[in-house]
């Protein structure tokens, strides 16, 4: 029999499990990827620790754990069913060049199934591994492991590269995992039922990621000299087989947002299906939006990146909300609830309460008046629409809507499809491309965590960020402090506090200072320290509350304690010394926000990194 056990019950006995087993903890990192422009939101445990994972020594030791709050966007119009979530956390250990499959599977199988951990019954557990392929051996390894665990043979699958398998990318670390299953089907499972035979009835809890692979191009693999684990479990989808419940809303991490949803509508959720949809979408939305606004380095609504990303998610729940009846404002209320409900957990939404109400009812009041005419305007079309017989409607009358009202391609999607329509999705593109100028935005699942992203290219405009924020500093006084930054293999851009534009004569010294700098080839060197003794010897720490007891301290110059020119808390990647950077210029500075300013800027040149 499963005990009762919520999710701040699991949070603390995942952590204190993996603290019995020598791994350090550490903080919940933003879910804004700090230079890092693969993504636009932190999408899994490891994405904050990439650098790690490549190699960079962590302040921490080699044996790290966390809970991590995650944001996927990639099947948000899935969301409203009874398991899919834009937001969810992630409980993940780490094992940096330490131990391997051996430790990993024990640890996990023993938290799984020890009664003194989660007590799950091992009859209801099963696990896959990689069957092998031409360019990899069948894990027999892990396999044999989990049979020295007690694991039949009949509830060992064997699968393709597709299922038990993790790539950084086309090339990089990589490796087979094995996943973890529990059973949900009726009873207990038959005998020889597992994921291969049974897929419907098995829902993975776990992944064990092995790096024990550098893929060097598409027919060449070559063991890495220090193999990395990198595991992670769903917190809602063990709080939901924990509780012996059929959906994570019907866990206490959303049943008080669902409570707040029924006082504002008046309507008991579970007595029709299609409202209970639009419940599950608001609940789910509400959360999302305020993880993203209260985050630490959060984002507002805006047209573009993940601030597009959040206008889309308020937005969304808006209008449900408006299906359900609800005619006033009603996005704050509901945060308030989910500030309450997390605050135990993530401290910063407390902090950052007022902004993300604030945020959440303007949107929300400028989106109403949108909706309103964007709606009216699409029953004035409905009439001349049903006549077309294809049930199409044309990109050019979808981006009409959207550049005229305001209404988001999305919504043209969503009042289509009540109505019987597709909306051609590429005509509305072709329309975009005809009226403004393409967006660079990363899409939202362009890549798996960021791996392949760490390009020799976006190491060295890391770096010159650094360079740059001290040069501003020089130039404009102390009220310069750095409030975010994007790269690319292109362009950097960051942003910075500043109340007015700066003059052509200061942009042109800030520019000459960096130049000098990099000429001067200064070295870059690493320490590993407390965040109090970094900020005494003076290094700047962007967001201290997002740090763990150790920090690395990064210098710029030619003696850390003496004379150097950069010292910043950060976790890289960096270039060895200044002259990898290569020539520094200045596009474009312009306002990004009441108070902050953006400087885009480019790098060419400069020597190779050493390897």
């Amino acid at each position: 029999m499963i005990k009762f056990m919520n999710a701040i019950e699991i949070r603390r006995r995942y952590l204190n499990y993996f603290k019995s087993k020598g791994h350090a903890v550490i903080p919940s990192a933003s879910l804004i990827p700090e230079n890092d422009a693969s993504v636009l939101f932190t999408t899994a445990g490891m994405h904050p620790l990439v650098p790690y994972l490549l190699g960079e020594p962590h302040p921490a030791g080699t044996r790290l754990t966390d809970y991590q709050k995650c944001v996927r966007t990639g099947d948000i119009d899935e969301v409203g069913d009874p398991s899919h979530l834009t937001c969810f956390e992630m409980l993940g250990n780490w094992s940096l060049g330490d131990y391997f499959k051996k430790d990993s599977i024990a640890y996990s199988y023993e938290f799984l199934t020890s009664p003194k951990w989660l007590a799950l019954d091992p009859r209801m557990i099963s696990v896959t591994v990689f069957e092998g392929d031409e360019s990899a051996p069948r894990d027999e390894e892990a396999a044999g492991y989990w049979k020295e665990n007690g694991m039949p043979e009949d509830k060992i699958a064997y699968m393709p590269k597709s299922d038990n398998w993790w790539a950084a990318g086309p090339t990089g670390p990589c490796g087979p995992d094995t996943e973890i299953f529990y059973w949900v089907g009726e009873g207990l499972p038959p005998a020889g039922s597992n994921k291969g035979t049974d897929p419907d009835n098995w829902m993975e809890i776990w992944n064990n990621v092995f790096m024990e692979y550098n893929r060097i191009d598409e027919n060449t693999l070559v063991k890495l000299p220090k193999q990395n684990v990198d595991t992670g479990m769903g917190l809602e989808r063990a709080n939901c087989i924990l509780q012996g419940k059929t959906s994570v809303y019907l866990t206490e991490v959303f049943q008080p947002i669902i409570k707040t949803i029924e006082e504002l509508s008046k309507y008991t959720y579970g007595t029709d299906e299609e409202k209970d949809k639009s419940v599950r979408i608001i609940a789910d939305h509400s959360r999302s939006s305020v993880f993203i606004l209260g985050d630490q380095r959060g984002v507002t609504p805006d047209r573009v990146g993940a601030g597009y990303v959040l206008r889309r998610l308020i937005r969304r729940a808006v209008r449900h909300g408006m299906k359900l009846g609800i005619e006033e404002s009603f996005l704050a209320k509901i945060a308030a609830t989910v500030v309450d409900n997390f605050k135990i957990a993530y401290p910063e939404l407390e902090q950052n309460a007022e902004k993300i109400y604030k945020e959440l009812t303007a949107e929300e009041e400028k989106f109403r008046k949108t909706l309103l005419k964007g709606e009216a305007e699409f029953q004035k079309l409905l009439p001349n629409l049903m006549k077309n017989p294809k049930k199409i409607i044309s990109g050019k009358v979808a981006y009409n809507l959207y550049e005229t009202y305001g209404f988001p391609l999305e919504l043209t999607q969503e009042l289509g499809a009540e109505n019987g329509f597709t909306v051609d999705v590429e005509g509305f593109k072709e329309a975009e491309r005809k009226h403004q100028e393409a967006s660079k935005t990363a899409d939202a699942g362009a890549a798996k965590g960021g791996l392949a992203e760490q390009s020799d290219v976006t190491t060295k405009y890391h770096t010159a960020t650094h360079l740059l924020q001290q040069a501003l500093v020089n130039v404009l006084g102390d009220q310069v402090a750095q409030k975010g930054s994007n790269i690319n293999n292109e362009r950097m851009r960051f942003d910075f506090t500043f109340d007015r534009p700066m003059t052509k004569e200061e942009i042109e010294q800030v520019e000459q200072i960096v130049n000098e700098q990099i000429k001067a080839d200064l070295p870059v060197t690493m320490e590993v320290m407390s965040l109090e003794a970094a900020q005494k010897a003076g290094a700047r720490a962007l967001f201290t509350n997002k740090y763990g007891e150790d920090v690395k301290v990064y210098t710029i110059g030619r003696d850390v304690n003496n004379d150097w020119f950069s010292k910043e808390v950060c976790g890289g990647p960096h270039v060895q010394h200044t002259a990898q950077i290569g020539d520094f210029k200045i596009q474009k500075e312009q306002s990004s926000s009441a108070g902050v300013r953006r400087i885009r800027a480019v790098i060419s040149g400069g020597l190779p990194l050493d390897k």
